[in-house]
């Protein structure tokens, strides 16, 4: 597993550097050359998508994403655990619904053909981006229910943005 780990982070590092590299560049031909690329702002579109939908299961494997957990953080440890067992369980709901409802959009797109506007590529092929990365996410959803059912793990791991500014802020101040 520690390919798609990876391979994760790659994607969405590439990602980032692409979409900066041609915008940069679209820039410059822009104000120095007076000229430009029809297309330079649907591929970066494109490639925002692609970052965004991998960054989301990044986001579940590392724990980034935001809760409201303060209510939770006070629990003894066995509600804990069942508030977060429960709280994967609805994420992975969620992610099925949305799931099912986006393979059936990129299906339909598939069998209507419909291009992109500024590129020839049909718009089924970059919205496949939307059932990939959310499979991926229902994935890093299972990993996470599998680490608290088998005792890995006692509660979901969530951004704690208070905590995080309190430690920088404590930094500083040392520093």
């Amino acid at each position: 597993m520690k390919f798609l780990d990876y391979l994760e982070e790659w994607i969405i590092s590439l990602m980032l550097l692409a979409m900066t590299g041609l915008t940069f560049y679209q820039v410059v031909l822009r104000y120095v050359f007076n000229s430009g690329l029809s297309w330079a702002l649907e591929l970066t579109t494109v490639f925002f998508a692609i970052m965004i939908f991998t960054g989301v299961s990044y986001g579940v494997r590392v724990g980034s994403h935001i809760g409201v957990d303060a209510l939770v953080k006070l629990m003894p440890r066995g509600p804990r655990k069942a508030a977060s067992i429960l709280a994967v369980l609805l994420s992975l709901v969620y992610v099925g619904l949305v799931l099912t409802g986006a393979s059936q959009y990129v299906l339909k797109m598939k069998e209507v053909g419909i291009e992109l506007e500024d590129m020839p590529i049909e718009r089924w092929q970059v919205l496949a981006v939307m059932p990939l990365g959310l499979a991926l996410t229902g994935w890093r959803f299972m990993q996470v229910l599998w680490r608290l059912l088998s005792g890995k793990a006692d509660h979901l791991d969530l951004a704690d943005e208070a905590a995080e500014a309190l430690k920088l802020k404590s930094e500083e101040s040392q520093a």
